[in-house]
């Protein structure tokens, strides 16, 4: 094997966000730049004796390209053993499970997740590492650090290799395994979940269903399992086949971007269920007949009914939420007697609480939900746990969320995204707030009076590492609370979200529409960010 050392010049932009590095496909096929990014992964990990690499992705444009690419410079840095999804596609979930199973050093995920896709829209890489979950900060840290200074890689001359048929075969002295995408995937659900009782419940038309796979990569997975194994008619399925651009549309699983099913939904002929998942198969949206289940009640109606799920019916050791994640998982958790930790927003934060036995579910406001049965969100995963639900429960998806909201009171709740800010204004506004800070607690606005105003500092209590500025919160004395924090996954200038949260114990009053419930704390939020009025915007861009 010939490897040969490239000269290159370093990029001052490859700083990894919340999920790895994303940017336009053209940036990404500028001369050396995805090669620099690779070595300086390659280059910056503990070495091992582990040669083992998982590589896939969702099939957005570039996929394919960017998985040759890796292979000869994994190659050159002395990788030997591949395993690769056929036609290079492989969910981020699936990616985890694989590297978990067959007990891989790492491996690279090839997506931009929820982003658009095409020749002129967005492109991602992200590094998992041998739990299965995402890169540690100190790793991207490192990642980053190495690509500012970066002068030459590594590569080897290799064919292309045949990405289209599954099997094991040898070239150039590595060893490539295609493995078919869903095989291990779909045996770790069965593992899990009540199979035949969802299956029953299906065939006896207890539960209808439609699955949006938005042209992203789970269409087979969930054609797999939903029609093929659990009996799902043919067509339950809709946007199922991968397309590079995603059928031109955004792959975002949430009311704003999944039309068809809302109108469906929300109409007289709406399912008993419904669900969507994003480019990269790791989000989920879940309906019902005329309802919309926020990912924050999601993930505490999970947790609140956990014990009916085969996988985790002796009991969960705890729960975990993103910050800005609403706190109705926390109820439960107290009334389970068991702990709930808060984490800033991204995956990685929730594997040392996952490897240490700390917690058996997780979940962020932000359409991703998942347990320890991976080091990802999994949005398949989440859509059979409310399968599993319902088929245990015969009750509708409505009558589950209000008996836990009777339960557990509700916690109204509503993310105001305002995409695409100039980045200058966008750290403007954040700075305005800081400088808020110190001045806001025990001062009344309206019928709300602030307890605490902080910037979130988290402090891992497996690893005692210490993420800052994670987030702006504004927290009133009666448990409402106000969140601000720039998102890491755009690609162009910066994305505000707000994050609005009011608790509601009594029943008579929970079933507001959460913009009219929380339209005091709306015009707060602008009053403390001034968002609208420092951007021009005059309305989110997203609303969820």
């Amino acid at each position: 094997m010939q490897i040969n050392t490239v000269s290159t010049q370093a990029y001052s932009d490859q700083k990894p966000g919340t999920s790895g590095l994303r940017k336009k496909v053209k940036v990404f096929q500028q001369a050396h730049y995805l090669e620099n990014f690779v070595q300086s992964i390659l280059s910056t990990l503990d070495q091992s004796t582990n040669k083992t690499l998982v590589i896939g992705g969702d099939g957005r444009y570039f996929n394919n390209d960017a998985i040759q690419i890796i292979i000869k410079i994994a190659a050159a840095n002395g990788y030997t053993h591949f395993i690769i999804g056929q036609n290079g596609l492989l969910s981020t979930p699936a990616v985890s499970h694989l590297i978990r199973k067959y007990q891989a050093f790492g491996g690279f995920i090839l997506s931009a997740s929820h982003n658009p896709g095409g020749p002129d829209e967005d492109f991602g890489i992200k590094f998992n590492v041998s739990n299965g979950g995402p890169a540690t900060e100190q790793n991207t840290d490192a990642f980053f650090s190495y690509s500012q200074t970066i002068s030459s890689y590594k590569l080897i001359d290799l064919p292309t290799i045949d990405l289209n048929n599954c099997g094991k075969f040898k070239e150039s002295g590595l060893h490539i395994t295609i493995i078919d995408p869903v095989d291990d995937y779909a045996e770790l659900m069965a593992s899990l979940f009540d199979f035949d009782l969802i299956k029953q419940a299906v065939k006896t038309k207890k539960i209808s269903i439609c699955f949006d796979a938005m042209h992203a990569i789970t269409g087979p997975y969930a054609t797999r399992i939903l029609e093929d194994i659990l009996g799902a008619p043919k067509g339950t399925v809709i946007n199922g086949i991968p397309l590079e651009d995603f059928g031109g549309h955004h792959p975002d699983p949430n009311l704003s971007h999944t039309k068809e099913l809302k109108e469906l939904m929300f109409s007289s002929n709406a399912l008993d269920f419904a669900a969507a998942s994003d480019g990269d198969g790791d989000r989920n949206m879940i309906l019902g007949n005329n309802i919309f289940v926020t990912p924050s009640d999601s993930i505490a109606i999970m947790a609140a009914n956990a014990q009916l799920i085969p996988a985790y019916a002796s009991g969960i050791n705890g729960v975990a939420r993103s910050m800005p994640t609403s706190q109705a998982v926390d109820r439960v958790a107290k009334a389970l007697n068991i702990p709930a930790f808060e984490t800033p927003t991204g995956w990685k934060f929730f594997g040392n609480l996952l490897d240490a036995g700390k917690i058996t579910l997780c979940g962020e406001e932000s359409f991703g939900t998942s347990s320890n049965h991976v080091r990802e969100k999994d949005g398949l995963w989440a859509v059979l746990f409310w399968l599993n639900i319902l088929a245990k429960r015969e009750q509708s998806v409505q009558e589950i969320v209000n008996e836990h909201w009777q339960t557990y009171g509700r916690d109204i709740y509503c993310r105001h995204d305002y995409e695409a800010v100039d980045s200058d204004i966008a750290n403007n506004i954040m700075d305005h707030l800081r400088s808020q800070l110190d001045t806001l607690a025990k001062q009344s606005f309206g019928s709300y009076t602030v307890q605490y105003a902080d910037e979130f500092s988290y402090h891992d209590p497996i690893d005692q590492s210490i993420s800052e500025h994670q987030g702006i919160r504004i927290g009133f004395v009666d448990g409402s609370r106000i969140i601000f924090r720039l998102s890491g996954t755009g690609t162009v200038g910066a994305t505000l979200r707000i994050y609005i949260e009011k608790y509601e114990p009594d029943s008579s009053k929970q079933q507001q529409d959460p913009q009219t419930a929380l339209a005091e704390l709306i015009e707060l939020a602008e009053q403390f960010c001034e968002v609208k009025k420092r951007s021009g915007r005059t309305e989110p861009s997203v609303i969820t």
